[in-house]
């Protein structure tokens, strides 16, 4: 309703009094202040919502995000699984294709081998005869070039043998080679010393007469001695590495196919020393 108390709009209507019974400008002035009022009252209720639908959003927002979020991963498994995609490639060998695998297929050891495991148990008796004779050295030769020789040799034949009985012990092996068997023969009364001591040497091990003879000598002639027969022992070793990987399934080992090829390379190298200490042109082993 018009406000009375107003005194702009009375001095207003007193200057122009015709204007008082003009109904169509009454009402306007009616309606405007009552907007005025409604919109003064509203303007909180409006604001109030405004803010909740803001926050309502911004939750909507969040709340989607999530989802989306925790959903992706599922989404993207389930994805991979029903594809159901090989991943697994395998290498072809020479002259054959290669081979797609399953995705869960697993990678599996070879078999245990005989020849493996025969193989460490006589290398095992290799070694201790060489690192033996390196200790010799010591009481039969001033030469500083082959204590130096000695030296290496004992050191990495010593590491390997301890390699050796690791290898053998997690395989529950061990460390000799078992005699065979002769089968309905009485031997009780025999003497088989000679004849076991004779059965157990490995390619190119010295004889018990050979290491007497070195035990014997001195100076110039130990060293000549030492020198003959390490080379023998060491070509004995690359035979015996030779054999390994000619034998079926035997070296597919890991440590096994490492172990063997540092012996053969680091042998080989010693070789040629030994050579050349004796004045020999040095030959390549097969």
């Amino acid at each position: 309703m018009l406000a009375v108390g107003d005194k702009t709009n009375l001095s207003f209507f007193m200057r122009k009094p015709c204007l008082l019974f003009d109904s169509s400008i009454v009402h306007m002035l009616i309606c405007a202040k009552i907007n005025a009022l409604m919109i003064d009252q509203l303007m909180p209720i409006q604001m109030f919502f405004l803010s909740a639908v803001r926050k309502l959003r911004s939750a909507v927002i969040s709340a989607f995000a999530l989802l989306c979020f925790i959903s992706l991963p599922v989404y993207a498994q389930q994805q991979t699984d029903s594809k159901d995609v090989p991943s697994v490639v395998q290498p072809g060998a020479p002259g054959q294709s290669t081979k797609i695998l399953p995705s869960s297929t697993r990678a599996k050891l070879p078999p245990r081998s005989l020849k493996d495991v025969e193989f460490m148990q006589g290398m095992f008796m290799h070694h201790a005869q060489a690192v033996e004779m390196t200790a010799l050295i010591e009481e039969r030769t001033e030469n500083k070039e082959l204590r130096l020789l000695g030296a290496r040799i004992s050191q990495s034949q010593s590491d390997e043998i301890n390699f050796m009985k690791r290898w053998l012990a997690s395989r529950n092996q061990s460390l000799s080679m078992p005699m065979p068997e002769m089968k309905g023969m009485d031997m009780s009364g025999m003497d088989m010393s000679g004849h076991k001591d004779h059965q157990m040497l490995m390619p190119g091990m010295l004889t018990k007469k050979q290491m007497d003879a070195l035990a014997k000598a001195k100076g110039a002639e130990f060293d000549r001695l030492f020198l003959n027969g390490m080379i023998q022992h060491h070509k004995g070793a690359l035979i015996m590495v030779r054999e390994l990987f000619e034998t079926s399934g035997a070296g597919q080992d890991a440590e096994v196919f490492n172990f063997t090829t540092d012996v053969d390379s680091g042998q080989r190298a010693e070789i040629r020393i030994m050579q050349n200490m004796l004045g020999e042109k040095p030959s390549e082993e097969k």
